[in-house]
């Protein structure tokens, strides 16, 4: 997937190594796991928002097929 977002973007290596040397530099060693941490649980809440969704979506689809089968 990585790969794809890089393509997509045309990025080579050396454009990669640049990026990541930026980051290090203005967040610090330290402070990336911690944004890495916060990025993790922000996708977790998307995620399970959009399953909460589906399920909404489903729950009535679900009960009227079980009323077709009594």
């Amino acid at each position: 997937m990585i790969t794809s977002i890089f393509n997509f973007l045309n990025l080579g290596t050396g454009e990669i190594i640049i990026i990541v040397f930026v980051i290090l530099l203005l967040f610090g060693g330290k402070k990336i796991p911690e944004l890495m941490k916060g990025i993790g649980k922000g996708v977790r809440s998307f995620k399970k928002g959009m399953n909460e969704i589906e399920d909404e979506i489903n729950k009535p689809i679900e009960e009227k097929k079980e009323e077709e089968k009594k």
